[in-house]
């Protein structure tokens, strides 16, 4: 589908807002799941956005109800609602027949009706075809392969210290870092069979003294993998006794190791596919070889969630998302095959805004089909393909 919008209100104080749509389903619970976005149009308050695919897998069906929020996009992360409304699959088709749009709203603050605002959405174009899902590629035997990187940079804070972003709580209860392995891990788990997961650090110095960007977690010299998530815990647990805090906070090397292990199983499957979970407190002083790590990365069956704990400015890791519709470049003038980064911030976990789950479970399938679809990979068992809209 094409989605168009007109007269937008402006959010913007020196300029025009930076629209884009998030499209959600709505479950038995009432509660809503983002699906889908779209890139953001920047300075334009009558955005058209590129071709959006959405499975059925994602909408269940043409009647469901689906969310279609427009947000003001900002580096920040705090996007702010222009409108938005709610239409099934099959009122988006008759949207596109009939050529009409449909009115954009606002919740009132008040607790009274909904504002019906003057932007309207349209649908420009409108396409059925028969395409894989990513659970016809699961199902058929595909895996997903977790890899795990931690930040041991001294911004973290003394782990010794309550107040430290590493601090192992005698009460059980998980920090920031702890969390997010858990709650990642515990889903990808259930999607690869051997259950051995390669998990390193960055930004610590090491056993032998020195300060090193991507060492083995469970203090190996030889063996980079850990038997589970309950194996990924301990071992972090164990690194924090015998890893020192710091710096500076170099994503490149990480991304390398990451890139040349999906890299090596291309020779002999192409079932896997890898999820790499980066959980980071500070500020890249790499952001350039980053880049282009990442850049190099996006010709791979490799997708990067990051999770930012504590309270530091992770505008930078919205540009690597680049869900700003900006593909990332290198330093060679190279442009990424495709978005691989999806970024989280912990507060807003916290803050109950969304689930690390939630946010990988976002993008990812996204990712993964695009992957295979670029590369004409198809399950490996005859499935009957579902439609996408």
């Amino acid at each position: 589908m094409i989605f168009r919008c007109s007269h937008l209100d402006n959010k913007d104080l020196f300029s025009k807002s930076d629209p884009f749509l998030k499209i959600s389903r709505i479950v038995e619970s009432g509660d809503s799941v983002p699906i889908c976005k779209t890139e953001v149009v920047n300075d334009n308050l009558n955005p058209t956005w590129k071709p959006l695919c959405l499975r059925i897998d994602q909408f269940g069906s043409k009647d469901n109800p689906l969310i279609i929020e427009c947000f003001d996009f900002n580096s920040s992360g705090n996007h702010v609602l222009i409108g938005k409304l709610q239409k099934s699959v099959a009122d988006l088709e008759k949207l596109h027949k009939e050529r009409s749009g449909a009115n954009l709203t606002l919740p009132s603050s008040h607790g009274g009706h909904e504002k019906v605002l003057k932007g309207q959405l349209f649908v420009d174009q409108f396409c059925q075809k028969e395409q894989y899902s990513f659970l016809d590629y699961i199902s058929s035997g595909f895996e997903l392969n977790f890899m795990v990187a931690v930040d041991f940079t001294a911004s973290n804070g003394n782990p010794r210290n309550p107040d430290s972003l590493h601090y192992i709580d005698p009460s059980g209860r998980l920090n920031s870092y702890q969390r997010a392995i858990m709650e990642v891990g515990e889903v990808i788990q259930f999607y690869d069979s051997d259950k051995r997961f390669p998990a390193w650090g960055f930004g610590g110095k090491t056993f032998d003294g020195s300060i090193s960007h991507c060492f083995n977690l469970n203090g190996s010299a030889s063996g980079y993998e850990v038997e589970g998530v309950e194996g990924i815990m301990a071992a972090y647990a164990n690194a924090l006794h015998n890893v020192a805090l710091s710096g500076p906070t170099l994503f490149g090397q990480v991304i390398n190791t990451a890139s040349q292990i999906t890299s090596q199983s291309l020779s002999y499957t192409s079932n896997k596919y890898f999820v790499l979970l980066i959980i980071t407190d500070g500020v890249l002083t790499d952001l350039q070889e980053t880049k282009d790590a990442l850049v190099r990365a996006s010709d791979l069956p490799l997708s990067i969630l990051i999770v930012g704990v504590g309270g530091a400015d992770f505008s930078q890791m919205e540009v690597l998302d680049a869900d700003g519709g900006q593909r990332l470049e290198s330093s060679t003038g190279r442009v990424a095959t495709h978005d691989i980064v999806q970024f989280v911030p912990m507060r807003e976990v916290q803050s109950g805004q969304i689930s690390v789950v939630q946010a990988l479970l976002e993008e990812l399938p996204g990712q993964f089909l695009t992957y295979m679809r670029s590369r004409d990979i198809k399950p490996r068992s005859p499935h009957a393909p579902q439609t996408s809209a």
